[in-house]
């Protein structure tokens, strides 16, 4: 969904979003857990607004690595994953919780 709102945010195929997907959800697993113990101090000092920057990263990591998914710049990494986290968010507001 994120490609059809962003003119940044580039897939070729629906095999391609399924791997972006699935290396997106390791990605935000392993890598950024890591990347945010790092940044914390920074994110402190800016009040947690440079977490955006590092959701932005990760996204661009996932382009790297998956062929057939890209980003026009950093800056459209940083809205798809503002993006995706917002459409995340509205979509587990209706999954009821036990």
């Amino acid at each position: 969904m994120t490609a059809y709102i962003l003119p940044g945010v580039h897939i070729d195929s629906t095999q391609a979003l399924a791997v972006a997907a699935i290396v997106l959800g390791l990605v935000n697993a392993l890598v950024r857990p890591v990347l945010t113990i790092l940044t914390l101090p920074i994110t402190i000092l800016t009040l947690g607004l440079f977490y955006l920057l590092v959701n932005g990263f990760t996204f661009l990591l996932v382009t790297k690595l998956v062929r057939g998914f890209g980003v026009s710049s950093y800056w459209w990494a940083v809205l798809g994953a503002l993006l995706v986290s917002i459409i995340s968010s509205f979509v587990g507001s209706f999954v009821k919780k036990d």
